[in-house]
């Protein structure tokens, strides 16, 4: 896929979420070696790379480190890292972190931005989010929300789904929520499904990507990179 091939308009930035205790793995998702050798955080971030947006990495203050080569003379995709909203510290990040505290410090990184003048777009924009259990690339995924977009105008949030499952870290957040999602969470709520459902469309997943995302386990990695290897 060629960059002039995805429109960039309405993209803000986008955020990888890597700070999953990820017991069932052994080891943290963002630090999982690919056949190639890179490792699947660094994978997220080459891709991410090619959307010319702001990457955000919501790690728990886990100290993932990105290779440096990647983002060598990249100013126009700048790499941060953010501490997950509400958490002071790193055993309290680790304790009472998820998904949405995440999605909103992303959400609020991007608001900052446009507010200080340091980003052309607008509150109406969105924020691609890419967990740390697929292998879906961050180009391909967001041609694949956008396209949905004019068809879904008055939804706030689009996400993945199969035949079974939604996939709500795998989707499209609009930036202008982030007040609803603070107010969510500040009333002492950490569901990702009780959020985004009244507010959320689903796109059905391309054939060749079921294999490669929902891995929480070695063997389910080694599925995902074998069906990596078939594409």
């Amino acid at each position: 896929m060629t960059e002039c091939s995805i429109s960039l308009d309405s993209l803000a930035g986008v955020v990888i979420l890597a700070g999953g205790a990820s017991r069932r793995m052994g080891i943290p998702k963002a630090t999982l070696i690919l056949p190639t050798g890179e490792h699947l955080l660094d994978y997220h971030v080459r891709h991410s790379l090619n959307l010319n947006v702001p990457i955000m990495i919501a790690d728990n203050e886990r100290g993932f480190d990105v290779d440096a080569d990647l983002i060598l003379n990249k100013s126009q995709s700048p790499v941060s890292y953010i501490s997950d909203y509400g958490a002071t510290n790193s055993d309290e990040q680790i304790n009472t972190g998820g998904a949405l505290v995440a999605i909103e410090a992303a959400l609020q990184a991007l608001v900052k931005l446009h507010d200080s003048g340091a980003s052309e777009n607008k509150q109406s924009s969105w924020l691609l989010v890419i967990s740390c259990d697929s292998l879906i690339p961050a180009t391909e995924l967001w041609q694949k929300l956008q396209s949905s977009i004019t068809q879904a105008a008055d939804k706030q949030v689009i996400c993945l789904t199969d035949n079974r499952n939604l996939y709500p870290l795998l989707g499209i957040y609009r930036v202008s929520i982030e007040p609803d999602l603070r107010a969510y969470i500040d009333s002492g709520q950490r569901r990702v499904m009780s959020f985004i459902t009244p507010i959320g469309q689903s796109v059905a997943f391309a054939k060749h990507w079921q294999d490669l995302t929902n891995f929480n386990t070695p063997t389910d990695f080694a599925r995902a990179c074998a069906s990596l290897n078939d594409l």
